[in-house]
């Protein structure tokens, strides 16, 4: 399996805000993946972000979990595997 480290868009969390524990992020190509689950430290980050920033509506992913949207301007670094199924793993976080 071969691993791409790229910037892209954070359009949501699972979990509170206050904990957020994956992110949904927007890949490449239009793609709506969950993270893998987030390190303690980088929870901090995301949910300062979504204190300062503010969350929206309810949404789904393409599998049908639910999540809730972010406001825009959160900016994530992921691994991205490039197997069949979208493996993203969080490394850092932009804001």
């Amino acid at each position: 399996m071969k691993f791409s480290r790229i910037p892209i868009n954070a359009v949501g969390f699972i979990g509170t805000a206050a904990r957020p524990r994956h992110l949904v992020v927007r890949l490449p190509g239009d793609q709506v993946a969950r993270s893998q689950q987030l390190t303690a430290s980088l929870a901090v980050q995301v949910a300062l972000f979504l204190w300062v920033a503010g969350r929206g509506a309810v949404a789904h992913t393409p599998d049908g979990e639910p999540y809730q949207k972010a406001s825009e301007g959160l900016v994530v670094e992921v691994l991205a595997g490039t197997t069949r199924h979208a493996v993203v793993t969080v490394v850092r976080v932009h804001g």
